[in-house]
Parts: structure tokens; sequence; C-alpha cells
């Protein structure tokens, strides 16, 4: 027994209530269990008991052990003196010690079922990434629809936390939220960090002035990458140094000091053809965030964010090297993948902050009907016969690995939580 699992049981009720007494052999009915507090005092609060024929209002504790009282100087916290009910797997107090504390116990040991302790002891000592892999076909569909819903607003909800914050850093300006989100997107795993702040360097009300310029757009992104710095052999690179050297001056650029990094990566995902692009979407465009939200489909946003870097990039991936021809556009898993991490949670965050609900539920019907994302995670779960048909399904099973499985937190998980109450 764990005091996780304690408190699971307590929370949800899953003992036999039958005849419950305490160890004073009081007659108990619990009317109301509390709210599981998560803050420091005891485990639930507002909890509603009636012993014998006295109705008591205040706070339960849960412990593994009665000692644990003692064990955690709880006898003289102040948080726990309206506490009403102590709560124990198991009474290791000989002759009632604790009775001297005059507050009831209640002993839940005999009273679980043991299929229950059984599959969470095998949850627990799974040794599977995704612990409940064994018992996904037995998960009815709606159960999993109900809580891919769930998971999903919590991602967008988290992130709109963020989005909040970040609103605050900007005095409230959408533009520049959106222009630092879809930069860190451009920076992929690797670089996202180093195009985040490369991009707070760069005001979008500069780039507005330089829009048409695109040599000065891309003198910027790169001189604020660091990637500027060497002696270059060919006019262009020489160009933007030129360029760059004169704008940081007039600006006052402020340095990032983030690396910039091209390891293990393939040359169409380099972060100079991924910034060489970013500065082609600047230049293609004027107010993206307000033209996607007055957007009507999906398809006018693919458009606005497919762009293709201007004409050195075809021959080059980096400075100084020449390639054999390519067009560098922005291709169809990039242009998804800009939707589900940056597009869908800005526009979400836009609506929830501001109470547009339409807003909200574009960003979820925009989620629908994106590809979803092909990768290490969500192949786990097509592996397991789950279908992952669009970016709400790999969103959803992605915040579901990574916040619950990675963690095994079985006991906050619906399908943890169906698999322990399942009376088969």
């Amino acid at each position: 027994m764990t005091e996780r699992l304690l408190q699971f049981i307590w929370k949800m009720q899953y003992f036999n209530k039958t005849e419950l007494q305490t160890t004073s052999l009081e007659e108990l009915t619990i009317i109301h269990p509390g709210q599981f507090n998560t803050n420091q005092g005891p485990d639930f609060l507002e909890a509603t008991i009636k012993i014998d024929d006295t109705i008591w209002a205040g706070h339960v504790e849960l412990h593994v052990n009665a000692s644990d009282w003692h064990l955690h100087h709880h006898a003289a916290d102040s948080n726990y003196r309206n506490v009403i009910l102590h709560v124990v797997w198991k009474n290791d107090y000989p002759d009632n010690q604790e009775a001297e504390n005059n507050i009831p116990v209640l002993v839940l040991e005999g009273r679980v079922s043991r299929l229950l302790l059984d599959r969470y002891h095998n949850l627990m000592s799974a040794q599977t990434h995704i612990a409940c892999s064994g018992s996904i076909d037995t998960i009815p569909g709606i159960v999993w629809e109900s809580w891919k819903d769930r998971l999903i607003s919590e991602r967008l909800l988290r992130k709109a936390d963020l989005i909040s914050t970040h609103l605050k850093q900007s005095k409230g300006h959408w533009e520049e939220i959106f222009w630092w989100w879809i930069a860190r997107n451009f920076g992929m795993e690797v670089n996202k960090e180093a195009f985040e702040t490369i991009a707070r360097t760069l005001p979008i009300k500069i780039l507005a002035k330089h829009k048409n310029q695109i040599h000065q757009l891309e003198s910027f992104l790169f001189g604020q990458a660091g990637l500027l710095n060497e002696r270059f052999r060919e006019d262009y690179p020489l160009m933007l140094q030129k360029e760059y050297r004169f704008f940081k001056k007039k600006y006052q650029f402020a340095p990032s000091f983030e690396s910039i990094y091209f390891l293990r990566m393939r040359p169409v995902n380099f972060p100079t053809v991924r910034l060489a692009q970013l500065a082609m979407l600047i230049h293609t465009s004027s107010h993206l965030f307000d033209k996607i939200k007055t957007a009507d489909d999906l398809t006018r946003v693919r458009n606005m964010l497919a762009v293709t870097a201007n004409d050195y990039w075809h021959y080059h991936y980096r400075f100084d090297e020449v390639s054999p021809f390519l067009e560098k556009k922005v291709g169809k898993q990039m242009t998804e993948n800009i939707i589900i991490n940056t597009v869908v949670p800005v526009l979400f965050a836009y609506g929830h902050l501001k109470q547009e609900h339409q807003y909200t539920d574009k960003a979820l019907r925009w989620l629908e009907e994106t590809a979803p994302e092909k990768n290490n995670i969500t192949r786990q779960w097509t592996k397991l016969g789950l279908p992952v048909g669009s970016a709400f399904d790999s969103q959803a099973y992605i915040e579901l690995y990574k916040n619950y499985c990675t963690d095994k937190r079985c006991l906050q998980c619906v399908i943890g939580n169906y698999i322990l109450k399942r009376q088969e």
C-alpha cells in the first residue's frame, strides 16, 4: 500500500462501507469524503461524517500506518487542528493508543478489493512505457473519446497559461506573441529556444518597417543568430553581413547568447534554411495572426505558411557551400507542424483569454482537420491498436504519454481508473 493509492481509494470511496466503525468501535457514516488538497495540510478538506449520532464537518488525513501521524509531527501542527477523521491502512498502535489524540481512526485494511490492489500492483510494476498496454483492448471507445477531449483541454489550457505570461511580457501584443511562437516552431526541437530568443530580440514593429526588403530581414535573423560572424567568400553573405552591422548599430539589437546547432538533422532542416524561410514568411505577410483569426478554413492558413526561401537558398544549405538546385519551400509536414504547435495553441489561448469561444472552437476544429504527427510516441499507441486519425488524436496521446504514462500517474488517468474499478 502507498499513500497515493490510499488517497485514491478514499477519494473514489472504493472500499466496503458496510458496518463502518472507528477503532474506538463508534458507528461511522461517510456523508462526504471532502475535496482533495494539493497544498500543505490535511489530505482532504471540508469532509462531512457522522459518528454515532453526531455529524462532524472538517478535514481528513490519510496515512499508510496510524503511527505516521506522530512520525509526521501532525500533533503539533496547527494545520491539522480541524481533522475529524484519521484514515489509515494499518493500525499499528497497540491497545488503541491513537485515542490519545481524540481523533477518530478508520482502518481500511481488509475493506478494499483484492482485485483492485493486484491491478494497481501490476500497473506500477509494468516494465512497458505504457503500463496498461495489456488491458488497452478492454477499454470502451466512449471512455477513450471522453478522455481525449479532457487531455486536449488540459494541454491547450496549460499552453494558454504560458501564453498569458507572454502576453504580459509583450504588453498585450498578440502579433508579437505569435511571432515568438512561430519563430520557436521554425527552430524545431534542437534550436527552438535559440529561435525564440532571436525573435524576442527583433520586435515585430522593426520587422514590419523592413518587410519589403527580404535581404534586410535575413540579415536581422542571421545576424542575431550569430551566423554572420565568419569570413565569407560569396557576395550574398558579405552583403547580409554589411546590412546587419549597420542595422545592429541603428537599432541597438541585443545579442541572443544562444547557440545554433546543425548536428543530427537533415540539410532541409538546417537552421540556415529555416531562418531564410522565416524571413520570407515575414516578407510575404503582414498582421499574420489577425489574418489567421479571420481565416475561414485551414487551406488559407496552409497557403500563408507554405513560403519558399529566396533564390540564394535554392543552391545552398549553408553560406559559401554550393549544393544542387532544390527549392527550399516549407513542406506539408512542416506546415502541419506549425498549425499544431503554433496556430492552434495561440488561437485557442486568444479565444480562452478573451472569452470568445468562436476562436477556441475553431482551434479545436482545425486540430481535427490536421494530419497527425508520426513519431515514437504516436507509434506506440498505434501498435496497441488505437486509431490516430488526426492531430487531435496524436496531441491527446502525446499529452497522455508525457504527463501520465511516463510518471505512472495511473491513479489520475481515466484509463487507469477504469481498469482499477472494473468488476470482472
